[in-house]
């Protein structure tokens, strides 16, 4: 396993990023045993949300458990108090918070992965029973643009064009990304290959944050402007009304996590709702609602 220092990593996060993989064999270390293995997620989360949809996907209940922890952490440094345990076994001396999500081994007691992307290649390679796939064979490249695509056109170019005083060339960046989802998605069902993939996740997730989040932080004009994408939203909204999907919506826990976190001023977009997420999640009936 290796562990990244925070000064390496490009985004905020304040914790160091357990990067283990999970092999096919025994001489892997951390091979795919049923139940050997635990995910602990906040579905309040972005990272949460993403894995947890792709778990139920790949219906993994019984072969990999899962803790779900609450969507507010417990400590003011964004710890959950449930994960120090795993961090202190983990890492010797360790001081710092311990966030979500979580891919732990129950073996060891140790943390193999934080790093979402890969815990969910991981669960789809070695723990799905083939039936359903996240990430087909001749996607990765595909899948991998997506996501590209929503970390910096999208979720970056969002939080910039929120900051107080605006950032028109952000916005500008997030539009031009919306208006080529919106060709892409026109007359098609799903992003990369006409089937459900982690491609879909992703960018569900970041529609997810872009209406219940961002949007908050974007004057009337901007969100009007977001809003005009009819196919976009149509997707969204088809996807939400899936099991996989709706029923991890946990719209009052991110709210709280982000009132919760957030330095920011509210705009005047804050009350103009693009989707009534929690509409169309009562029509995903499947998954226990935490």
């Amino acid at each position: 396993m290796s562990i990244t220092p925070l000064a390496a990593l490009p985004s905020v996060r304040s914790a160091p990023a357990f990067r283990g993989r999970i092999g096919r064999d025994a001489r892997s270390g951390h091979y795919a045993v049923p139940r050997r293995y635990r995910l602990h997620l906040s579905t309040a989360c972005p990272d949460g949300l993403r894995i947890a949809v792709g778990h139920s996907l790949l219906a993994l209940d019984d072969c990999c458990p899962v803790t779900f922890l609450p969507a507010v952490p417990d400590c003011p440094d964004g710890s959950h108090t449930a994960l120090r345990p795993l961090y202190e076994a983990s890492a010797h001396h360790y001081s710092g918070p311990a966030l979500a999500p979580v891919f732990s081994d129950d073996w060891s007691g140790r943390i193999v992965s934080t790093h979402s992307r890969d815990i969910l290649r991981d669960l789809d390679r070695h723990f799905g029973d083939g039936a359903a796939r996240l990430y087909p064979c001749g996607a990765e490249a595909g899948i991998e643009a997506v996501e590209r695509l929503c970390a910096k056109d999208i979720e970056q170019a969002a939080q910039r064009a929120g900051r107080e005083g605006g950032d028109p060339e952000a916005l500008e960046v997030l539009l031009a990304a919306l208006d080529g989802l919106e060709r892409r998605l026109t007359g098609v069902e799903f992003l990369v290959g006409g089937q459900l993939t982690a491609a879909d996740i992703e960018l569900w997730v970041t529609l997810v944050q872009l209406d219940t989040v961002h949007r908050n932080h974007l004057d009337a004009a901007a969100v009007h402007a977001i809003a005009g994408h009819p196919a976009l939203w149509a997707y969204a909204r088809r996807l939400a009304a899936r099991p996989a999907f709706g029923a991890h919506l946990d719209l009052d826990g991110i709210s709280r996590r982000h009132h919760g976190r957030c330095q920011g001023l509210e705009a005047a977009g804050a009350a103009v709702q693009i989707l009534d997420w929690a509409g169309h999640a009562a029509d995903a009936p499947g998954v226990p609602r935490r």
